[in-house]
């Protein structure tokens, strides 16, 4: 014999006093709720990928500083620069088609035709664009 033999069979008591829950409201009873609010956005965030900052070798840095030599004002390149992360370490590095404003060697950045500033230590490589 079994441990609820006994009571297994009985009919599902039913009060006296208090009419049936509706099912909508019993259902509610199970539904998930955020125990542990901003958890899931934690997560996602400690899942999120960045790279690393690359250091380019002397001839590489000496080839970049070459190909940046060639440039003028006005021309278009595609440039490839990292871009920091700002909520953990690491970044990305991200290719654009962009126009040169000018490169400001002494301040160790360069400027482009829509007012950003780019760092020179930040760029991986460019290479001139051909005219559209």
């Amino acid at each position: 014999m079994g441990k609820y033999d006994d009571i297994i069979d009985l009919p599902r008591p039913v009060s006296r006093r208090h009419a049936p829950m509706p099912m909508l409201n019993r259902a509610a009873q199970f539904s998930p709720f955020a125990a542990l609010t901003g958890y899931g956005a934690a997560i996602e965030e400690a899942a999120r990928l960045t790279d690393r900052w690359i250091d380019l070798s002397e001839s590489e840095k000496l080839e970049l500083s070459e190909k940046l030599g060639a440039l003028r004002p006005g021309d278009a390149m595609e440039l490839t620069y990292f871009i920091p992360d700002l909520r953990k370490d690491g970044g990305r590095y991200e290719t654009q088609r962009v126009i040169l404003r000018q490169v400001i060697p002494s301040e160790g950045r360069l400027t482009l035709s829509d007012g950003r500033s780019i760092d020179l230590d930040a760029i991986l490589d460019v290479e001139k664009a051909e005219a559209e």
